[in-house]
């Protein structure tokens, strides 16, 4: 979950590295840190804890020169946050800086062997091993710089993407992956490193995806030198990125997050024109060619990820017809599920990255399955690791609290369900006509519902005081309520809980008092007149409602102590209406309760590690 950026070349490196930690500091915000050779050709390392701003202050008056540099905004694993934990770690020489994403999970073992050998250690990181092994390599064995890395990489064990720099070799940089992501944009005589491709943005276009065991050499003036950890030499294979610089910045708004809700209209239409591409063009047979033999599916994903799983749970079931399971990745992967030949495994991931989905789908593939992704971030490993893959095109997410990756996602799935039916013969071609062009609208209803912020800022002054809320829906807005909840509470702090509304009565409704408010997710539906009866039931022990309902909703409109109307829809495209409130929600509470948006304590984006 750490960010890592390098960069070598003819500017000055500095300037790139904090503008490149800055993009990447929804990766990790606890320290952060560079590591140049200078001019004069010393090793400078400057770190601080705290946000990329906090090392800016730090670094002010220092020596900044160099045209080669790597840096680091951290997410704290092993360690404390703090300067001794904060990256770039140093060999005990001094001679080698070292950058690390991931987790190294024999650095026990390896920082044994190396204080037998005379070595110390200044911080708790695994990482502070890697660089000391490295030294090691060389002092023992001799081994030149590249080698020595090499080497070292060949000996741990886990999850890494590092940068190393060697004050010896003033004009390299060795990079590698295993399992955490790093991407290298190649310029006109200069390289660029990042965890994501959005430190290179605006400085070229041209990146190469490090694949699982990739180390690159990257030195001033020559190409790339690209192999295995073991020596193999590859051939990089440059793609070209069309991010745009004005996705990364806030664009006027108080925060990325407010942004982000605010672009659904506009993420939703580039998703759904590519989605329906993709569903119903010329590559739709080799989408459908995998999904139409699946005796079942297994949708596998984490977070707001898992919550769109359940989304398309209800939509294939009913559209297709194909019974589907929703596992949690990092629970999927380590509970010996029963995996057939027939079975396909749906992934979803925003970043494409997340640790426990990639390593729940590698085992599913070993186990026969097929693999269909749904992912935003194009040439991201879970794609990469996939049979089938259909993009989202949300756009980039920089907002730790996703937002229009879920919307998109969640229409994603709802389109794949409504084709798949109809190629099955379980959707009428009247339906499918009318569902289909109801999708299209999508944009312009949400649009009309973010019209709504003031009836939404009303609600969030009553949840601002709480100390914690329940979210409750039923049938497919019963994933809105889950995910409505762990929007409050990743950024306002706020204890909140998703049910469906029929379970109240099984254990929750304990719960309700005045001090208990419970927002209601009760658009029209197919038992709506169920939900009715649920709102009555809290509403006779004093609860307070929030609630979501249908324009002209009369019934719980008049039970509830606030809420907000979004326009009537198909009850399978609600959740995709109903869930913007929500996000405004939280939105409006943690900005009342004076949070951090954007960057909310010990969350970070991009769930690389375990």
């Amino acid at each position: 979950m750490c960010g890592i950026v390098g960069y070598i070349g003819k500017r000055q490196a500095y300037p790139v590295l904090v503008k490149g930690l800055h993009r990447l500091e929804y990766r990790g915000y606890d320290s952060a840190g560079v590591a140049l050779i200078s001019e004069s050709g010393s090793l400078n390392v400057y770190k601080s804890q705290g946000k990329v701003s906090d090392l800016e202050d730090t670094a002010q008056n220092r020596d900044l020169t160099g045209c080669i540099g790597i840096a680091h905004t951290r997410w704290a694993t092993h360690g404390e946050p703090g300067f001794l934990n904060a990256h770039p770690h140093l060999s005990q020489s001094g001679r080698l800086a070292i950058v690390h994403n991931g987790i190294i999970e024999n650095y026990a073992a390896l920082r044994e062997m190396l204080l037998d050998h005379g070595y110390t250690f200044r911080s708790e990181t695994d990482t502070e091993v890697v660089v000391q092994l490295i030294e090691y390599l060389q002092e023992k064995d001799g081994l030149p710089f590249v080698d020595s890395v090499q080497r070292a990489l060949q000996m741990v064990e886990g999850s890494y993407a590092v940068a190393v720099l060697d004050i010896r070799r003033p004009d390299t940089i060795v990079a590698a992956r295993k399992g955490s992501p790093l991407v290298v944009g190649a310029g006109d005589d200069e390289f660029f490193l990042g965890s994501d491709a959005s430190p290179i943005v605006g400085y070229t276009d041209r990146v190469i995806y490090l694949d699982d065991e990739d180390m690159v050499v990257l030195r001033q003036g020559t190409d790339i030198t690209l192999m295995s950890i073991r020596g193999e030499r590859k051939t990089p294979q440059i793609r070209r990125v069309t991010m745009d610089v004005s996705q990364l910045e806030k664009g006027g708004y108080d925060h990325f997050m407010l942004k982000e809700i605010c672009e659904q209209p506009q993420s939703l239409r580039s998703c759904l024109q590519s989605v329906r591409q993709t569903l119903t063009g010329p590559d739709a047979e080799h989408v459908f060619s995998l999904l139409e033999q699946a005796d079942r599916v297994i949708i596998t994903a984490c977070g707001t990820s898992w919550h769109a799983g359940l989304v398309a749970k209800y939509a294939i079931e009913r559209m297709a017809r194909v019974p589907v399971e929703v596992d949690y990745a990092s629970e999927f992967r380590y509970r010996q599920p029963v995996i057939n030949p027939g079975d396909v495994v749906i992934a979803v991931s925003q970043s494409g990255e997340t640790a426990d989905t990639l390593a729940a789908i590698g085992m599913a593939r070993k186990q026969g399955a097929k693999v269909l992704s749904v992912c935003n971030v194009i040439g991201s490993s879970i794609p990469r690791s996939s049979d089938v893959v259909v993009y989202t095109m949300a756009g980039p997410e920089i907002g730790v609290a996703s937002t229009k990756a879920f919307t998109a996602q969640a229409a994603t799935l709802t389109m794949l369900a409504i084709v798949w039916g109809h190629r099955r013969g379980t959707v009428s071609g009247q339906d499918y006509d009318s569902l289909m062009s109801e999708m299209d609208t999508l944009p312009e209803l949400v649009g009309r519902v973010l019209d709504r912020k003031d009836d939404v800022r009303a609600m969030a002054q009553t949840l601002s005081f709480a100390p914690s809320c329940l979210y409750i829906g039923r049938g497919c807005n019963y994933p809105v309520a889950l995910e409505g909840a762990l929007k409050l509470k990743e950024i306002s702090y706020i204890h909140a809980e998703g049910y469906p509304a029929a379970e109240m009565k099984h254990g929750p409704i304990a719960l309700i008092s005045q001090d208990m408010p419970v927002v209601t997710v009760a658009t029209e539906s197919a038992i709506y007149d169920k939900l009715v009866s649920n709102v009555q039931e809290i509403r006779a022990r004093q609860g307070r409602v929030m609630a979501v309902v249908t324009e002209g909703d009369t019934e719980v409109a008049r039970m509830a102590d606030r809420c907000v109307a979004v326009p009537q829809v198909t009850e399978c495209l609600s959740p995709i209406l109903n869930i913007v409130p929500l996000q405004l929600l939280s939105y409006y509470v943690a900005c009342l309760k004076g949070c951090d948006v954007d960057q909310p304590r010990n969350l970070a984006k991009s769930v690389t590690v375990e």
